[in-house]
């Protein structure tokens, strides 16, 4: 069976990040998503709010380097989750749990709006996961901004 998801979309505010009762980090947030395909009477495009939650380390970098309005592109699961609400009555909510979140953009496409330590984001490549994934960079939780340096754009160096 077969459960995966990417979205792209922007925050629609700040992330929030609370701490289990063991102290794991949790991280929500919703995604403002535009869908694919615009009405066809010329009108404007539907939006989509989905709601995620990133946690552990993850949950700890979607904390810390993005902000309302910074476009994210979420890689993970998604996860129907009952409760009950305060009448008693059952419902049931859908969210993406995020394995990986990558910058979709970098901070100087931005209105200047992401907090002043975001750090900056050469390349967009890269993300934190939340378990034993491959095939990204991840950036330590605990890794200052200054950590991160910019990379020469010289295909000459590359083996192919």
């Amino acid at each position: 069976m077969l459960n995966h998801i990417v979205i792209m979309g922007r925050l629609t505010r700040d992330p929030e990040l609370r701490r289990t009762g063991s102290g794991v980090a949790v991280a929500s947030f919703t995604l403002a998503v535009d869908r694919d395909y615009s009405p066809k009477d010329g009108g404007e495009r539907e939006t989509d709010f989905i709601d995620c939650v990133a946690w552990r380390q993850t949950g700890e970098f979607v904390s810390k380097y993005f902000a309302k309005g910074r476009m994210a592109v979420v890689s993970g699961r998604l996860q129907i989750r009952g409760w009950t609400d305060k009448d008693g009555n059952k419902r049931r909510s859908a969210e993406v749990v995020a394995d990986n979140v990558y910058f979709g953009d970098s901070k100087r496409d931005g209105d200047g709006a992401y907090s002043a330590n975001a750090g900056s984001n050469p390349g967009n490549t890269y993300s934190a996961p939340a378990g034993g994934s491959f095939g990204s960079y991840t950036a330590p939780a605990s890794a200052p901004a200054s950590d991160f340096a910019m990379l020469e754009d010289d295909d000459a160096q590359l083996p192919f």
